[in-house]
């Protein structure tokens, strides 16, 4: 028997800002370039994956910049 419904797409409930690089930090710049490269590339699980390690990162907590 055929489908005859479409995909649901809910939006996330919680969106969760992207983590901001800490100034001085080369571990930080280079994760937030490979981020814009994956952004611009459209390889949205690249994207999330470098702002988990961004946000992993040992002072990515509460930084601000």
């Amino acid at each position: 028997m055929p489908r005859n419904c479409r995909p649901v797409h809910l939006p996330d409930p919680f969106p969760v800002p992207e983590p901001a690089p800490v100034t001085g930090c080369d571990v930080c710049a280079a994760l937030a370039e490979q981020r814009a490269v994956a952004r611009s590339a459209g390889d949205k699980a690249a994207v999330i994956d470098r702002n988990v390690e961004m946000r992993r990162h040992p002072h990515a907590w509460g930084a601000k910049s």
